[in-house]
């Protein structure tokens, strides 16, 4: 197994249980993920990091079956409009190469929402802050470890 990331640090400073599954990452995206990892695409999370604008981020938690809708986004977070930060910005305000974006352990805190459509399953999988690598947990685990909103993204 290659070394704890700074993601597995900090669930593991939370006392959050979860199961690494390493693949071999040869692109990026949830749809490789899902297919290398053998879990469900719907169960497989790609995190996404959305300019909120007056230099407020934040994240997003989605299922690699929808796309983000920026209105409900913004609408979560009261703001007039939200975009998608580009490569640069998301690596900068994460600390991880865009590919392998985990919300756990960022390099500044940043708020986060999770798609309603993830709370239904008992594990999902999302990843561990190195392309090639995933956590399988709870999304209540998740929810818990991030306080993090829960809302229809989709």
């Amino acid at each position: 197994m290659k070394q704890a990331t700074r993601a597995m640090k900090f669930l593991n400073q939370k006392r959050i249980a979860f199961e690494v599954i390493e693949y071999e990452h040869e692109e990026k995206g949830a749809a490789f993920a899902s297919q290398a990892t053998g879990f469900p695409l719907e169960r497989t999370i790609k995190t996404l990091v959305a300019d909120l604008g007056d230099k407020r981020y934040a994240l997003a938690l989605m299922p690699g079956t929808k796309q983000l809708n920026l209105k409900r986004l913004a609408q979560v977070f009261g703001v007039k409009k939200a975009a998608m930060a580009d490569s640069a910005s998301a690596e900068r305000l994460t600390g991880y190469l865009v590919g392998g974006i985990s919300p756990f352990g960022t390099k500044q805190r940043l708020s986060v929402v999770m798609d309603a459509s993830l709370i239904n399953y008992d594990k999902i999988v999302i990843n561990a802050g190195q392309r090639g690598s995933m956590l399988k947990m709870s999304p209540d685990d998740i929810v818990k470890a991030l306080e993090c909103k829960v809302s229809e993204l989709g």
